[in-house]
């Protein structure tokens, strides 16, 4: 067996415990795999927020098994979405960073959605499930709105223009909130999910397997009002968070937490911090509500009994937590994902796997699920024993790497983060899960840092300079200065 370098550390990756359909009478399940961008763990399974409204979370929790501690391979849509399509980590590929072009980086990868099509499936999707443009010609048969176009235009209340966060240098154009005059069907995440609606609602001749991307709760929170009322402003609690939170943190740190000019500055001097809690939940409760029509969807449809079910965001989201917004950080809550699967026959359903997974583990874990043929060159797991036994012995350390050569480890007790200046964070989440202690120069835990660093990749693939999208105003996220740019590149050579 093949084992990916960077894995080697690991032990030997789990091979599948399913049967191979092919072998058997009964029909390949289908898959559904939903996708929900910028997603943390605010939702009502995972506890994150109190004030979280998402019955149709809780409603594929009670069927599936929700992974409360999933992680992503890292904290930007780009490479954490291709990472995921191909089974292959950043560390592996080299594919890093949101200004990257993943085919350029990896062109003879075969994405999830290609493996599917060649094993016999109908491939389709809808939305973002790779990066905007950068879709996956060879992985659909069919994609709306468009191959050329993946995602449909989305209303803007004042194209151009931002409507309650007054504008600051170094910003994203779409750091804002506000409620639009539309309907859940007129919205781009409506009509997306109507296509898969519909692909549900019809008959195939090949088991099938449907991506839809939801874009929302990714900024900016620009849905319908009726998602704002749920959450009256006056009542809005904010994240906890501890004063003085960066004090015993590097220089590299608090170049992240102040990112663009110092998102949190801007947001507390413009008196929006309630209000911006308060878009991220209504844009929850939307995505949540989008779910919910593919779940009603599915069970309306003929297909409902063998039909897989995947929900699974990028990456989570800081909202003022560490002085830090937005993702593109190595802390917990931005590395947590959502993960949920609801399985085949055989899988358990309605429970909470505690055990610290990575999204690595989707690939492997749906063509183990599927019976498809077995591909050991992939970096990730399958996660079919968990399905089975929630509560199984699993001693996989999550890895997720942000940008080139800083990565993070999790296990269940521990987080270790090292940065590009050498400069570390570890905490015990046992006595610490918000991170507010960092124990990484205290010599006696020397010994547990010692562990957790043999964990990091060995040797992690440089990022290919071919790879990189040309440096303009529109493409390069403002947080990273051509300085930055230049000293990450050199850093991986």
């Amino acid at each position: 067996m093949s084992i990916p370098k960077f894995l080697i550390s690991l032990g030997v990756l789990i091979a599948p415990v399913f049967p191979t359909f092919a072998d058997t009478e009964e029909s390949p399940p289908n898959v559904l795999f939903i996708s929900i961008d910028d997603l943390n763990d605010w939702i009502e399974p995972l506890g994150g927020h109190p004030q979280a409204d998402t019955p149709n979370f809780n409603r594929l929790a009670s069927q599936a098994v929700n992974f409360t501690r999933a992680y992503c391979p890292s904290p930007g849509c780009n490479p954490s979405r291709t990472a995921v399509m191909t089974g292959l980590h950043p560390a592996t590929t080299g594919m890093y960073s949101n200004y990257q072009d993943w085919r350029k980086a990896i062109p003879d990868a075969v994405t999830m959605g290609d493996y599917f099509r060649k094993n016999g499936y109908f491939s389709a999707g809808a939305g973002k499930i790779f990066h905007y443009t950068q879709i996956d010609e060879k992985g659909w048969e069919d994609y709306y709105p468009s191959m050329e176009k993946p995602m449909p235009d989305f209303h803007y209340p004042k194209p151009g223009k931002t409507v309650n966060m007054p504008p600051f240098k170094g910003m994203y154009g779409d750091f804002d909130w506000a409620p639009i005059a539309l309907s859940d069907e007129e919205t781009g995440d409506g009509k997306c999910v109507d296509w898969i609606s519909k692909q549900l609602a019809r008959d195939h001749e090949k088991p099938f397997f449907l991506a839809c991307g939801i874009y929302r709760p990714h900024l900016p929170w620009y849905v319908p009002q009726e998602y704002f009322d749920r959450f009256p402003l006056e009542s809005i609690q904010l994240p906890v968070v501890l004063q003085d939170d960066l004090a015993d943190l590097g220089e590299r740190a608090h170049d992240v937490a102040s990112r663009g000019g110092g998102y949190h500055a801007h947001v507390i001097k413009a008196g929006e911090w309630k209000k911006a809690v308060q878009g991220y939940l209504a844009s929850i409760a939307f995505a949540d509500a989008m779910l919910g029509r593919l779940l009603d969807a599915l069970e309306a449809s003929p297909h409902a009994d063998n039909t897989i079910v995947v929900a699974w965001s990028d990456h989570g989201w800081q909202l003022g937590e560490k002085n830090h917004w937005r993702k593109f950080a190595l802390w917990d809550n931005v590395a947590r994902s959502v993960l949920m699967i609801k399985g085949p026959k055989g899988c358990a359903s309605g429970v909470n796997c505690d055990r610290v997974t990575s999204l690595m583990d989707i690939y492997p874990t749906l063509i183990d699920l599927c019976g498809l043929p077995w591909r050991p060159e992939l970096d990730g797991r399958s996660l079919g024993p968990l399905l089975k036994s929630p509560e199984a012995v699993w001693d996989y350390p999550a890895i997720t790497s942000y940008d080139i050569t800083e990565f993070s480890v999790r296990t269940e007790k521990w987080r270790y983060i090292r940065y590009l200046d050498d400069s570390e964070e570890l905490y015990d989440h046992e006595t610490d899960p918000k991170e507010w202690n960092n124990l990484a120069g205290d010599a006696k835990y020397a010994e547990v840092k010692a562990q957790m660093v043999a964990h990091l990749p060995k040797k992690p693939a440089p990022l290919n300079p071919q790879t990189l999208i040309e440096l303009q105003a529109h493409h390069v996220p403002p947080y990273l200065s051509k300085e930055d740019y230049e000293r990450r590149k050199k850093a991986s050579e």
